[in-house]
C-alpha cells in the first residue's frame, strides 16, 4: 500500500505515560504562523501547515527562501528544546545533513510568542530539501542500505554529545516500552489481536531481559524512520541523504536507534523481514554493536511494533470516526505483524550471519566458525595430519574469541586417515564449541533433565533430545529448566582449553554418534539433526556436492573431454601422494605422474606466491628467473651438446615446437612416429599421435607428412623378446630405404623413451641408440619425448634416453617439469634452435613467464633436496618385487613393465594368448577406487593400470596399493 505522508504515529496528544497527562499540540493558525516569522525572525512569507505528531509546523517560503516554523508543544521543557538546537548544531557541524536554527533578530534561536495571555515556544529551521521516503512502495538492498548507514552516522556522532535536557520520560523510549504497552493495551479492542500483542512483547521483553542491563545508553534521534529521513535522487533512486524531526531526541538505548529504523522498513520489503536487516551491516559500519546489542536487536524491533499499535488503537479511541488515524493504525499493523513474521532465534542467527559474529547460547560470548573441511586453508601444508591440529586452531581463535565452533555436517579433513581401505568416520553429527575451561554452559531453551553422567547431560523439549558433553553437570535427572539457567561448567582437556559436544536426536534413539562415514550419511541425518537453530547458531552449509558438480562438468564441457571413473569422487585436495575427497576421503594417488614433487609442496606454493606477488609477465622481458631455469635445464641435459632451452606452457606445445624445429632445421617435412603412441593434441603434436584408443582412425587419417612405424613392444609386438631391438631395427630400416627412395627422408623420428601410451613399457635393450643411428644416416633429427619419463622417473635414470644410452637432438619435456603449473621445455642444440628464426621469431605467453619459472625452479630444488629420484629408485625396485611376487599368485598378471616409478601391470585372460583383460581392468580400477586407490587403465587395449605416481611414494604407501590390489584379484 501507498505510504501516508505523515508521521510514524498520528498521535494528537503527547502521552506523559509517568504522569498521566495528555497534552495537546499547539493551536496556531497558518496566518499566525506568518505574523511569527515576521516580528520575531524577520522573514516575510506565506505559511502552509506541515504534519506533526506533537508540534505545529509550518512552512514559510520568502522570495525563494524556506524555513519551518516550529511552535513547539508546551510538554516540552525549555532544555529539552534546548537540547534539540544544539544537537542539530552538533550534527551539522560533523558533517550530518540536518536543519539548522535560524536565529531571531535578537540573536537567540529560542524565542517567546505571547497571545491571550499564553507564550508559546517557537524557533526557526532551515528547511531541508528533499522527499519523505515514506512515499515510496519498496526500498531495495541499496536503499536499505543506506538507512543504515544514515541511522548509524547519527547514532555515531551523538555518542560524544551531552546536554541538560536529555533525560526525558518519552512514550517511545523503547526502554519502558513494556509498560507503555501495559498501560495502553487495554485500546486494542479485539481480543484476538490484544492477546497477540500480550504474547510477543511478553517474549521480547523476556529476551531482552537477559541482556538489558548491559545495552549502552547515549543521546539518540529514536524516530529515524522513512517519515523522518529525506532523500535525494541520484541515478533515478531517492537515497536518503537527511534527517529531520528530532523532537524526539533523549537519552536511550544506542541499539534502539537501529531497532526504530528497521521497524519502519518493513512496510516496504515485500513481506521479507530479512531484507530489512541489511541496514544492520551499514549501521554496524559506522557503531560496532556489542553482541548483547544484537541480541535486543530483534526484541526491540517486535516492542518497537507493539508500542506503535497500542499506541495508535489509543489514538483512535480518542478520536472516535477518525479515518485517518485509523488508516494509519492499520498500517502500523501491519508493520508489527511483519516483525512476528521472523522468530528471535532466526533473527539474531540471520543478523550475526551477515556480521560475520555468530553467538551460541550455551556458552557467553562471541563465537567463531572452524573450518575443519577439505578446502581449509588452515590445514594447508599436511597440518591436517596431526592428531592435535583442531585443538591447536581452536586455541589460536579463542585468543580472540570466546567460542571456536566447528560445525554439524562438515566433512572433517582432520578426521581422514591415508592409506585406509575403509572410510574414516568424517561426516560431523555434532557441534563441537572449543571454549576456556570453566566456562558455564547455559540452558538454550526451557527443558526437562533426562539423565546426567558425571561428563554429560541429555535435555528434552518440544519431541527432540539435546545431548551435551564434555562438562561437569550442576543439574540433576527431572529438573526442570528455563532458558539461560546453569548447567554446569566445561571441563579442561587440553592446557585451559576444553570442549563441549552438541548432538540433537529423535526422541527414544538409543545411538547417537557424534561423526560417521559419509557412506552413512542418509541413515543418520533424519536422526541425529543440525542443534544449531536450538542453541542460537546459523547452520553452516556444505558447499560441496559431488553429484552436483558432476551434472554441472557434463553441462558445461564437451563430451569428447575425458573424466575419470563413472561416478567420480569430488576431489578438492592433494598432499604429497595423496588426494582427498570433498567428503574426507583419503586416495592414494598411482597414477598422477604431473605431480612429480607430489601434491600441493609448500616450497612450490611459497615460490608460486612470492613470484606472483612480485612478477608475472612474458619471456619478452628480461628477469633473472628465466636464465635461472634454463642454465639448470640445460646442465641436467643428458649430453653436453644440448645446450639451448625453450621455455612453452605444456607437452602438447613441447612436441608441435619440436617438430617445426626439426622441418624447418632440415628442410624437410616427414616424420616417422610409432604406433601406438601419444604426443598431444594440437594440430601437429596430434598429426603424430598414431593411438587407437584415443582415436580408433589415427592410422587411417595421418596426413600425408606422417610415416608410422611399427611399436617396439617386446611383450606383445611384431618381434618378441628382450633380444628383439634387432628384428625391429630392421624393419624401422626398411622403412627408411624406402622413404628415401622415394625421395621422402625424414625430417625427424618421434619416440617416446619409454612406451608410456602401450603401458609403460621399456624398449628392448639397444632399439633407441639404432633408431637415432638408422634416422641420422638419413639426415633426418631424432625428438625423445620425455614428456611423462623425465625428470627422474625411473629412479636410476633421470632421463629416458639414458636407460637406452641413446643422445637426441631434441628434448620435450612437461608435465613433472612444473608439478601441474602449465611448463614445458624443449631442449636442443644451439644450431636447431637458431633455424627457428628462418620463419620468424618465438613466443609462448605463459611459457617462461616468471612464476612458471619459479614453479620450475622450485620443483627442481626439491627432487635434489629431497632425493626424489633415488626415492624413485628404491621404492620403484622395492613395488616392482611386491608386484612380481602377486603376478605369481594371480595369473591374470600377464606381466610388469617399466623401471622405477613409472609401471604398467598388464591384464590378460591368458598368457598364452595375450588376451587383453580389458573389461576387468576397467574393474579392477573400479574397485580400487572404493578400497581408496586411485588408479586408471592405459593402452590401446585398456588393459594395463599404469603406475605412474608422484615421486614422494613412501614404501608404506607402495605396500598399501599392493594389498588392495590383491585384494582386488582375490575377489575382495
Amino acid at each position: 500500500m501507498a505510504r501516508l505522508p505523515r508521521p510514524e504515529v498520528l498521535a494528537l496528544t503527547v502521552f506523559d505515560f509517568f504522569s498521566g497527562q495528555e497534552l495537546a499540540r499547539p493551536q496556531v493558525t497558518p496566518a499566525e504562523a506568518e505574523v511569527i516569522a515576521s516580528e520575531l525572525f524577520g522573514i516575510a512569507g506565506t505559511a502552509r501547515e506541515m504534519g506533526s505528531n506533537q508540534d505545529r509546523n509550518f512552512l514559510i517560503e520568502d522570495d525563494g527562501s524556506r524555513y519551518l516554523l516550529k511552535v513547539d508543544n508546551s510538554a516540552f521543557s525549555e532544555q529539552e528544546l534546548l537540547a534539540q538546537d544544539a544537537a542539530l548544531a552538533h550534527l551539522a557541524e560533523r558533517g550530518v545533513r540536518v536543519p539548522v536554527p535560524v536565529a531571531g533578530g535578537d540573536g537567540r534561536t529560542r524565542q517567546r510568542w505571547e497571545r491571550d495571555g499564553d507564550a508559546l515556544s517557537v524557533r526557526v529551521l532551515s528547511y531541508l530539501d528533499g522527499a519523505p521516503l515514506a512515499g515510496m512502495r519498496e526500498f531495495g538492498p541499496e536503499i536499505v542500505a543506506a538507512l543504515g548507514a544514515l541511522s548509524g552516522s547519527v547514532a555515531r556522532e551523538l555518542a560524544d554529545f551531552s546536554s541538560d535536557g536529555l533525560d526525558r520520560k518519552l512514550q517511545w523510549d523503547l526502554r519502558s516500552a513494556d509498560r507503555v504497552i501495559e498501560r495502553l493495551i487495554g485500546s486494542v479492542t479485539d481480543a484476538d489481536q490484544r492477546d497477540l500483542v500480550a504474547e510477543a512483547a511478553g517474549d521480547a521483553s523476556q529476551r531482552l531481559g537477559l541482556v538489558r542491563d548491559r545495552l549502552r545508553v547515549q543521546a539518540i534521534h529514536g524516530d529515524i524512520t522513512d517519515d523522518n529521513v529525506l532523500g535525494e535522487q541520484r541515478d533515478g533512486t531517492l537515497l536518503p541523504t537527511g534527517v529531520i524531526d528530532f523532537g524526539d531526541l533523549a537519552h536511550g538505548w544506542l541499539v534502539a536507534e537501529l531497532a526504530v529504523t528497521i521497524s519502519s522498513i518493513l512496510n516496504h520489503v515485500d513481506g521479507d523481514p530479512r531484507a530489512a536487516l541489511v541496514a544492520v551491516s551499514a549501521f554496524d559500519r559506522m557503531v560496532q554493536l556489542t553482541d548483547d546489542e544484537l541480541a535486543a536487536l530483534w526484541p526491540l524491533v517486535v516492542l518497537r511494533g507493539a508500542v506503535l499499535v497500542v499506541s495508535g488503537e489509543h489514538q483512535v479511541a480518542l478520536e472516535e470516526g477518525n479515518d485517518y488515524a485509523a488508516e494509519r493504525t492499520d498500517h502500523e499493523w501491519q508493520l508489527f505483524r511483519a516483525s512476528l513474521d521472523l522468530g528471535f532465534d532466526e533473527a539474531e542467527r540471520f543478523i550475526r550471519s551477515l556480521l560475520g559474529r555468530p553467538v551460541c547460547r550455551l556458552l557467553a560470548g562471541d563465537v567463531e566458525i572452524l573450518d575443519f573441511s577439505v578446502a581449509s586453508p588452515q590445514l594447508n601444508d599436511g597440518r591436517w595430519l596431526d592428531p592435535e591440529v583442531e585443538w591447536k586452531i581452536a586455541r589460536d581463535v579463542l585468543a580472540r574469541a570466546s567460542v571456536a565452533a566447528a560445525p554439524y555436517g562438515q566433512y572433517r579433513l582432520t578426521r581422514s586417515t591415508p592409506n585406509s581401505s575403509s572410510e574414516a568416520s568424517t561426516l560431523a553429527l555434532a557441534w563441537d564449541l572449543f571454549t576456556s575451561a570453566g566456562a558455564e554452559v547455559l540452558v538454550p531453551y526451557d527443558a526437562e533433565v533426562l539423565t546426567v553422567t558425571a561428563d554429560s547431560v541429555r535435555l528434552t523439549a518440544e519431541g527432540s533430545e539435546l545431548r551435551l558433553s564434555g562438562f561437569t553437570p550442576s543439574v540433576a535427572v527431572g529438573d526442570q529448566l528455563a532458558v539461560g539457567d546453569a548447567l554446569g561448567t566445561v571441563h579442561q582437556q587440553r592446557d585451559g582449553v576444553g570442549r563441549l559436544r552438541v548432538r540433537q536426536v529423535a526422541d527414544g534413539q538409543s545411538k547417537a554418534p557424534a561423526f560417521v562415514a559419509p557412506s552413512e550419511a542418509g541413515d543418520w541425518m533424519p536422526v541425529v539433526t543440525d542443534p544449531a537453530p536450538s542453541i542460537g547458531l546459523e547452520p553452516v552449509p556444505n558447499p560441496f556436492d559431488a553429484d552436483t558438480e558432476l551434472e554441472r562438468r557434463s553441462r558445461i564441457f564437451a563430451s569428447a573431454q575425458e573424466r575419470y571413473y563413472l561416478k567420480p569422487p569430488q576431489i578438492e585436495r592433494g598432499w604429497k601422494e595423496f588426494l582427498v575427497g570433498a567428503d574426507g576421503r583419503v586416495y592414494l594417488d598411482m597414477v598422477n605422474n604431473v605431480a612429480a614433487i607430489g601434491h600441493s609442496h609448500p616450497r612450490q606454493v611459497a615460490a608460486v606466491a612470492g613470484q606472483l606477488a612480485l612478477l608475472n609477465t612474458n619471456s619478452r622481458f628480461l628477469y633473472r628467473a628465466l636464465a635461472d631455469l634454463s642454465e639448470r635445464l640445460v646442465a641436467l641435459a643428458p649430453d653436453p651438446s644440448l645446450d639451448t632451452v625453450m621455455l612453452v606452457n605444456s607437452g602438447t606445445e613441447a612436441v608441435d615446437l619440436a617438430l617445426r624445429l626439426a622441418q624447418v632445421h632440415t628442410g624437410r617435412r616427414p616424420v616417422v612416429a610409432l604406433r601406438e603412441a601419444y604426443h598431444g593434441w594440437s594440430m601437429g603434436a596430434d598429426a603424430v599421435t598414431t593411438s587407437a584408443y584415443d582415436n580408433p582412425t589415427a592410422l587411417a587419417n595421418r596426413p600425408d607428412w606422417v610415416e608410422v612405424a611399427d611399436v617396439p613392444n617386446p611383450y606383445r609386438g611384431t618381434h618378441r623378446g628382450a633380444d628383439s631391438a634387432e628384428r625391429y631395427l630392421d624393419d624401422l630400416r626398411s622403412q627408411l630405404d624406402n622413404l628415401a627412395e622415394d625421395g621422402r627422408d625424414p625430417a625427424a623420428f618421434i619416440c617416446e623413451s619409454v612406451l608410456g601410451n602401450a603401458g609403460g613399457i621399456l624398449l628392448p635393450d639397444g632399439y633407441l641408440a639404432g633408431a637415432y643411428e638408422e634416422v641420422r644416416r638419413h639426415g633426418g633429427l631424432c625428438i625423445a619425448d620425455e614428456v611423462q619419463v623425465g625428470y627422474g622417473r625411473l629412479g636410476h635414470h633421470l632421463w629416458g634416453v639414458q636407460q637406452q644410452g641413446a643422445v637426441p637432438d631434441i628434448i620435450t619435456v612437461a608435465k613433472a617439469m612444473g608439478n601441474g603449473y602449465p611448463l614445458g621445455a624443449v631442449i636442443t642444440r644451439k644450431e636447431i634452435a637458431e633455424s627457428l628464426s628462418r620463419e620468424g621469431n618465438f613466443f609462448s605467453s605463459a611459457g617462461g613467464s616468471p612464476v612458471s619459472c619459479a614453479a620450475g625452479l622450485a620443483v627442481l630444488d626439491v627432487i635434489r633436496d629431497e632425493g626424489l629420484q633415488a626415492n624413485a629408485a628404491d621404492v620403484g625396485d622395492y613395488l616392482l618385487v611386491r608386484l612380481q611376487k602377486l603376478a605369481d599368485r594371480h595369473p591374470v598378471i600377464g606381466a610388469i613393465h617399466g623401471m622405477g616409478l613409472y609401471l604398467g601391470i598388464e591384464l590378460v585372460r591368458d598368457r598364452e594368448t595375450l588376451e587383453p583383460a580389458t573389461v576387468e581392468t576397467e574393474a579392477v580400477c573400479e574397485r580400487l577406487l572404493e578400497l581408496g586407490v586411485i588408479m586408471q587403465a592405459t593402452s590401446e587395449r585398456q588393459n594395463v593400470l599404469k603406475v605412474k605416481p608422484p615421486l614422494c611414494l613412501s614404501r608404506a604407501s607402495a605396500d598399501f596399493f599392493v594389498d588392495a590390489l590383491d585384494q582386488v584379484l582375490s575377489g575382495g
